[in-house]
C-alpha cells in the first residue's frame, strides 16, 4: 500500500533584523534592571505600596477632610516607623539564633552521622544532604537583607510620597495627554492593575499574618525553641509563593531534631503540624480569599520566581508575582498580545465558561442530529 505523499513544506522567512533587535532589547533591559536595581527595586516596592495605601489616603482626605499632603505624610511616616521596628525585631531575633546555633549544629551533625551509618549512606552523599552547615549563613544573610531593606526604605518612602500625591490627578493627565479612546483604555488598564494587585496584596498580607501566628502558636505549644523567630520567618517567606512555605518549614524541624535527638518523633510532629497549616491555608482558605484576583498559571509563577529571584535575589522573589500579574493585565488590554495573557492564566475561568462535553448538562450539550 503506497502512502500518500505529503506536500512539501515551504521554508518560512525569518526577519533576522527584527529577531536580532528583539534579542538585543531583552539583553539591554536585563542589563539595565541588574545594574540599576538600587533604584528600580525601591521604585517597584513604592509602586506596590501605593496600591495598598491609596485607599487609606483617599479615606483620610475625602471622609475626614485631611489635607492631602498631611494625609500622605502621616501614612508614610507610620509605615516607615512600622517597617523600621519590624526589621529591627527580625534582625535581633535572627542574630540571637545565629549565636545559639553552633550548639545545635553539633547535635544535628552527630544525628546525621548516626543515621547515615545505620542506613549505609555514603559519606559524600551525607555531606551533600547535611543542611546544618547552611542554616547559620542563611540566617545571617536573611538578617543582612532586612538591614539593607531598612536602609533602602528612605528611597522607597520618597518615591511613595510622590506617587501618592500624584494618584488623584493621574486620570486627568491621561485624558489631557491622549485621545479619548486611548485615554479610556489606559485608565481601564491602570484601574484593573490597581484593583487586582491591591486586593491580592491585602489578602496575601492577611494570610501571611495568620500563617505566622499559627506557626508561632503551634511551635510554642510543642516546645520548640525560638518559636517566635520561626513564626516571623513563616510570615515573611509566605509572601514568596510555594517555595517560601517550604523553606520556612525547614529550620523549625531541624530545631526540633536538635532539641530532642536522638528521638525524631517531636520533629515528625512539627513537620506534620506545619504541613497541615500550610496545606489548609494554601489550598483551602487562600483560594477562597483570592478567588480570580490572581489568574496566573503555576508554571508562570514558577518561571517568574526563578527569573526575578536570579536577577534580584530575595527581593526579586517577593516582587515576582505582582510583576507577573501586572504584565498579564497589560497584555490583556493589547488586542495583538491578548492571547499571551490567556496563556499566562490558570485556565480555571475558561474551564468554567466552556466545560468539557462529559461535564456538560443535557441543556448545554449540542443537539444530536441523525
Amino acid at each position: 500500500m503506497n502512502m500518500p505523499e505529503l506536500p512539501a513544506l515551504r521554508p518560512q522567512r525569518i526577519n533576522t533584523t527584527a529577531l536580532s533587535l528583539g534579542i538585543l532589547a531583552v539583553i539591554a533591559v536585563g542589563f539595565v534592571l541588574k545594574v540599576a536595581q538600587g533604584v528600580v527595586i525601591p521604585l517597584l516596592i513604592a509602586w506596590l505600596l501605593s496600591y495598598l495605601l491609596a485607599p487609606v489616603v483617599t479615606f483620610l482626605v475625602r471622609r475626614l477632610r485631611f489635607p492631602a499632603p498631611l494625609a500622605v505624610a502621616g501614612v508614610v511616616m507610620l509605615l516607615l516607623l512600622a517597617s523600621w521596628g519590624a526589621g529591627l525585631v527580625i534582625h535581633q531575633r535572627l542574630l540571637a539564633f545565629a549565636k545559639a546555633f553552633p550548639a545545635y549544629q553539633v547535635k544535628l551533625s552527630a544525628l546525621y552521622a548516626y543515621y547515615g551509618s545505620e542506613l549505609n549512606v555514603p559519606s559524600s552523599v551525607l555531606k551533600d544532604l547535611d543542611l546544618t552547615a547552611q542554616i547559620g549563613p542563611l540566617v545571617l544573610r536573611t538578617s543582612r537583607f532586612f538591614i539593607a531593606f531598612i536602609t533602602n526604605a528612605i528611597l522607597v518612602m520618597i518615591f511613595l510620597v510622590f506617587m501618592l500625591l500624584a494618584k488623584p490627578f493621574a486620570n486627568e493627565k491621561l485624558r489631557a495627554a491622549f485621545t479619548p479612546e486611548r485615554a479610556d483604555t489606559l485608565i481601564a488598564l491602570t484601574n484593573t492593575i490597581s484593583r487586582q494587585i491591591s486586593a491580592y496584596l491585602g489578602a496575601l498580607f492577611v494570610i501571611s499574618l495568620v500563617t505566622g501566628l499559627l506557626v508561632w502558636g503551634v511551635l510554642a505549644w510543642i516546645g520548640v525553641e525560638f518559636a517566635f523567630t520561626w513564626g516571623l520567618l513563616a510570615f515573611v517567606l509566605n509572601f514568596v509563593p510555594t517555595l517560601g512555605s517550604i523553606v520556612a518549614s525547614i529550620p523549625p524541624v531541624l530545631m526540633a531534631l536538635a532539641q530532642h535527638a536522638p528521638d525524631i518523633w517531636p520533629a515528625v510532629g512539627v513537620a506534620a503540624a506545619l504541613f497541615v497549616i500550610q496545606q489548609t491555608l494554601g489550598n483551602f482558605i487562600a483560594p477562597k480569599i483570592y478567588g480570580d484576583r490572581l489568574n496566573l498559571s503555576p508554571v508562570v509563577i514558577l518561571l517568574f520566581l526563578v527569573f526575578w529571584g536570579w536577577l534580584w535575589g530575595v527581593t526579586g522573589a517577593l516582587l515576582a508575582v505582582p510583576i507577573a500579574a501586572a504584565i498579564q493585565i497589560a497584555l490583556a488590554h493589547i488586542p495583538a498580545l491578548a492571547p499571551l495573557a490567556v496563556l499566562m492564566g490558570s485556565g480555571k475561568r475558561y474551564a468554567k465558561k466552556n466545560p468539557p462535553p462529559e461535564n456538560r448538562t443535557a441543556e448545554e450539550r449540542p443537539a444530536h442530529r441523525e
